[in-house]
């Protein structure tokens, strides 16, 4: 109220008075905004627990299995080929080798008599790569045993248009023309096979004899000028001689590839060991640590406190009942003893702030030494009770069981079940195969037997299964992660409808009373302009 002289009028803040009762109105929004706040805070963290998990479960996927056959991908069963030699040769000048994953390890001994070689033919001597030559004539162009093609020379094509036409038709005959300057003014042309050990074949069909006139042939039609004779590859491996069409051999050991380089002196050889990589199980391992340690430090994140034992503002998670059981069976996997080993054994132990850490020296030893038992304590391992039922994969969740076969009267493979269920269980030819989808898959075995019998599977989880198992577990997509996170999802989703509602009719009672308290501003500057009129006309009959 404001009074000046004998007058007072009132002055009201309404837009004071809406805010608070629209203000009012929104505390309840306000409150159900910040749960979902912390709700969103939780999601992140699960979600970071998540992604540690599944990075944890992938970075073991090659420790987890060690089956060793040359389609497995895992640490224990790739190869690695060390090269020596005795006597005067260099072991890497005459031979470079390739090892595939499953080959057969062992030592071997080879020398080389001779590489194979190409046929290589020359021509006469000729003046212009560019003029034409003048020849016209076909003639049929290849190499022994292969197939040919007829060569079409006209008298106005150069020495270039020729090999030129030559050219086109190799991936046909196999033969290859080039041109050697060997000096000014004069020129060869060199035919070339692209296999080894096979001979230039020609022959005259029409016209001029195209090759008898460059100078590759004499009368007779034998090449004049041979630069290098065609013959196969020579060499003895551990005893055994044997020769081969091509410097590269791939099946002599099943796996391996020879690629022979220059032949070995006598009283030479080289030797070759082929061994387990086990620089590939160090780096699986040290990838382990450094993603376990990673998931490790998001838990110890989520279990900070204050000073006064209270949780840390940013440890949302703290107490989480799910991470806790996570943590406790990842830890119980890593404590667990297999074959008599533990990880201790592989020199992995935990540190003061309960990470892991690797000792390279300890492992480095028990590599060398005791392979197997590290390959135990590690994977998944899969044996049967039948010499005619092979494990040609243990998958990553490998299972003990019965597995019942049945073979037809011809001997032929037919089936395979488990309790009488062959659902689980796919055949194709002599192989079983675990049906997708079940517990079984990923599984697969060879069966060489010709009578129908009932084989005990039985399968063991090492360290590196077991954690594999449970982070992948944990972090799937169905997972007890994922499913706390669809809960408070679906919980944010409805309370954020609520926080909208209540907005909404905030908004709309803050129009009202817009509209409400401008009437009644209205009403009360009527009646302010009332009274100015009354006061006015008292005073003026007053006056008279």
């Amino acid at each position: 109220m404001t009074t000046s002289g004998t007058s007072t009028t009132s002055t009201i803040d309404w837009d004071s008075l809406i805010a608070a009762a629209v203000n009012a109105k929104l505390a309840a929004a306000t409150s159900i905004s910040t749960q979902i706040t912390a709700n969103e805070a939780k999601v992140s963290a699960y979600q970071t627990l998540q992604t540690d998990l599944s990075t944890l479960s992938s970075g073991l996927t090659s420790l987890a299995s060690s089956v060793v056959n040359s389609l497995a991908t895992n640490a224990f069963a790739t190869r690695s080929a060390t090269l020596s030699s005795t006597g005067d040769v260099s072991a890497s000048s005459a031979l470079s080798m390739s090892v595939q994953n499953g080959a057969a390890t062992g030592d071997h001994t080879l020398t080389i008599s001779q590489l194979a070689t190409a046929h290589k033919v020359m021509s006469s001597e000729q003046s212009s790569t560019t003029s034409a030559a003048g020849i016209s004539g076909t003639f049929s162009l290849g190499l022994a045993g292969g197939s040919t093609a007829d060569i079409t020379v006209t008298s106005s094509m150069s020495l270039q248009n020729i090999v030129d036409t030559i050219n086109a038709q190799t991936s046909t005959t196999n033969v290859e023309a080039s041109i050697v300057q060997v000096s000014s003014g004069s020129y060869r042309m060199v035919l070339t096979g692209t296999q080894d050990a096979a001979a230039i074949t020609y022959s005259s069909s029409s016209g001029d004899d195209v090759l008898n006139s460059l100078g590759f042939t004499d009368s007779s039609g034998t090449f004049s000028n041979v630069l290098q004779t065609p013959q196969a590859a020579e060499f003895t491996l551990d005893g055994i001689s044997m020769t081969r069409d091509t410097n590269d051999i791939t099946d002599v050991l099943s796996g391996v590839t020879f690629n022979l380089l220059q032949a070995t002196p006598s009283d030479s050889t080289i030797n070759i060991d082929i061994e387990p990589d086990t620089s590939q199980i160090s780096s699986a391992l040290q990838t382990f640590v450094t993603n376990y340690n990673a998931y490790r430090d998001a838990v110890i994140a989520q279990q900070a406190t204050n000073s006064d034992g209270t949780a840390a503002s940013g440890a949302v998670l703290f107490g989480d009942g799910t991470m806790r059981d996570i943590t406790n069976q990842l830890e119980a996997a890593l404590n667990s003893t297999v074959g008599g080993l533990t990880m201790s054994d592989l020199g992995l132990s935990f540190n003061d702030q309960n990470e892991l850490e690797l000792d390279t020296g300890t492992l480095s030893s028990i590599l060398s030494t005791n392979l197997s038992g590290v390959t135990k304590l590690l994977s998944a391992q899969t044996t049967t009770s039948s010499t005619q039922l092979s494990v040609v994969n243990t998958g990553l969740s490998p299972q003990s069981f019965t597995l019942d076969v049945t073979v037809d009267s011809s001997g032929n493979l037919t089936g395979a079940s488990v309790g009488g269920d062959s659902s689980q269980f796919t055949v194709s030819g002599n192989t079983i195969i675990g049906a997708a989808g079940t517990i079984y898959a990923g599984m697969a075995f060879s069966y060489t037997g010709t009578t129908s019998q009932s084989i005990t599977v039985t399968s063991t989880s090492g360290i590196a299964s077991q954690i594999y198992q449970i982070a992948k577990t944990s972090s799937s997509s169905s997972g007890s992660l994922q499913t706390l996170i669809d809960s408070l999802q679906d919980r944010d989703s409805t309370m954020q409808q609520q926080v909208d509602d209540i907005t909404n009719n905030a908004a709309t009672y803050k129009t009202q009373l817009q509209t409400q308290y401008a009437s009644y501003q209205a009403a009360i500057q009527s009646a302010n302009n009332t009274l100015t009129y009354l006061k006015a006309l008292l005073n003026s009959s007053s006056s008279s």
